[in-house]
């Protein structure tokens, strides 16, 4: 109870508050009685003393010294028995009480410090108990309101409506769950402090209370327990006063019921997201017996095989502190789940799968391939900056080339993760690729140097010598009459040469490579051993 509330109760009907008017509405938390000369080391913050000064009777300025103490302990107050042993209090006292906001009651003679006492303590353990039996009351009807299935919505209108606050209820991840009405158009402001490495909960408080600066509101941060490591939070708009124990305590009966709700929607959402990642890994793995089968399962989940899609796959980089096997598990889990909720604000619906440490975004295509750019891209790019910021991680995404129908998925989930693994193998982070079509030179500059050496060396070892003039130009030919479908007047016409010259310079090729051209396998290995020369520069 405060101050003002204890001068209203019947046994201070005639006491007085003769200094420390300002500060009427300190707490009481307890009251004691005492007259001992080392009181001060038996009191305790927001405790009232009730006292006769009988202690004092003999040196009244030694009063002074005992108010000074009571306020550097942060007690409520001291009140006095006049006229018993002590006939008035020094100004000095009164001056210092006064600067100080120190309460001091003057207690009418014909009250007995014993009935002060207990009735003051009734008073404060029935206000007490009056303020628990309502926070079970508001808790059963929060627990009633969820029982019923009316959600945590319409939980933060009603709290709301009782407090006289608009809500937010935010995640580990300071992602928006529910809100009451009008309240999302300060969430950027929220995300903006988090992402700048503002933290909100200042221990040992039950909650925080602080102002922004730039829309100069003032807001009360409640935490919500749950399973996970870090909490989410329940953000009133408004200053939730510490000595307004029934407000606080309404508002953290709310934020219990919640982190039971949260609990089982989380419960719900991990036996989901298992059978979602299920399907998603027998199908890429090939362990459905059909494509009927295929398409019959996936509509489980809301993907149409009659859309087209890019798939993304995205994989932390590597970072030089090592990690024990169940911290990067518990590490990857809790940004996938940050991936995933960020893929659900994204304009289409996206499906996100997680295989092993790989996360899949399966994007839908609404319109065309150029969604790709004007889309996908720019979401990718800042969920990579969003992941830096909040995690201190970087992610790496590959992207597969465009897949006509869900069951060409499988093909693009493959181009996606072969793409990936490519550049993270060479040394590349935070990157977004997509994948290309492998040419014959891609293939070709997977093999060894040395190798296509020898091999070209082999095909064209008497054809390669770049001072034989002769040989240059049989070289050249050759090169031409293969590139023309080994066509001999079309190959005469781009040397301007007679059709005569170049099937005489062809029968001398044959006699140095020792094959005939007309052989499949000698052509291949030629055309080849030309590709291995443009690559190599040779």
């Amino acid at each position: 109870m405060k101050i003002s509330e204890i001068l209203k109760i019947p046994v201070m009907k005639n006491a007085k508050l003769i200094a420390g008017h300002n500060g009427k509405d300190r707490e009481v938390f307890s009251v004691n009685m005492m007259d001992a000369p080392d009181i001060i080391d038996f009191l305790k913050p927001n405790e009232l003393l009730v006292t006769t000064a009988f202690h004092l009777k003999d040196n009244p300025n030694d009063l002074l010294a005992l108010i000074k103490n009571m306020a550097d302990q942060q007690c409520a107050g001291l009140a006095i028995k006049m006229k018993r042993f002590l006939e008035e209090i020094p100004e000095a006292c009164l001056k210092y009480a006064n600067e100080k906001n120190f309460p001091i009651i003057e207690l009418p003679i014909e009250v007995t410090l014993g009935e002060v006492v207990n009735q003051t303590l009734s008073y404060i353990l029935d206000k007490r108990t009056n303020e628990l039996l309502n926070a079970i009351e508001i808790h059963q009807q929060f627990t009633n309101h969820i029982l019923r299935g009316k959600g945590l919505v319409s939980l933060l209108e009603n709290l709301a409506n009782l407090i006289g606050c608009p809500i937010l209820l935010l995640d580990q991840h300071f992602q928006m769950i529910a809100s009451s009405s009008s309240v999302s158009s300060s969430l950027p402001e929220i995300e903006e402090m988090y992402s700048d490495g503002f933290r909100f909960f200042l221990q040992p408080s039950s909650y925080t209370c602080f102002s922004i600066i730039s829309s100069k509101r003032t807001v009360s941060v409640f935490p919500i327990y749950t399973h996970e490591s870090n909490s989410g939070c329940l953000i009133v708009f408004d200053a939730i006063p510490f000595h307004s124990p029934s407000l606080v305590l309404t508002i953290e009966q709310a934020t219990n019921v919640i982190s039971f709700e949260l609990m089982k929607k989380n419960a719900l959402k991990q036996h989901k997201r298992k059978v979602q990642n299920e399907f998603f890994i027998n199908f890429t793995d090939g362990a459905f017996q059909s494509k009927e089968e295929i398409v019959i399962k996936a509509k489980e989940f809301k993907i149409r095989n009659d859309q087209s899609y890019f798939c993304a796959a995205g994989k932390l980089d590597e970072r030089k502190k090592s990690l024990t096997f169940t911290q990067f598990h518990k590490e990857n889990e809790r940004i996938f789940e940050f991936m995933e909720k960020e893929a659900d604000a994204f304009p289409n619906p996206v499906h996100f799968f997680v295989k092993g440490n790989v996360g899949i975004l399966l994007f839908p295509i609404q319109k065309s391939w150029l969604e790709l750019h004007s889309s996908i891209m720019p979401f990718l790019k800042e969920l990579q900056a969003k992941i830096r910021s909040r995690f201190q991680r970087t992610v790496s995404f590959g992207i597969g080339s465009l897949c006509q129908q869900f069951l060409d998925v499988k093909k693009g989930y493959k181009e996606a993760l072969e793409v990936l693994e490519e550049e993270q193998y060479s040394g590349n982070q935070e990157f977004i690729q997509i994948h290309k079509k492998k040419d014959i030179y891609t293939l070709l500059k997977m093999i060894p140097k040395e190798e296509l050496i020898d091999f070209y060396e082999q095909i064209l070892t008497n054809l390669s010598d770049p001072a034989d003039t002769e040989k240059q130009a049989l070289l050249q030919t050759l090169f031409l009459f293969l590139e023309n479908h080994c066509q001999i007047s079309e190959t005469a016409k781009k040397l301007f040469v007679h059709r005569n010259t170049v099937i005489y310079r062809l029968e001398k090729c044959e006699e140095l490579i020792g094959k005939s051209l007309k052989d499949p396998e000698a052509t291949i290995s030629l055309r080849l051993a030309f590709r291995i020369k443009n690559l190599l520069q040779l």
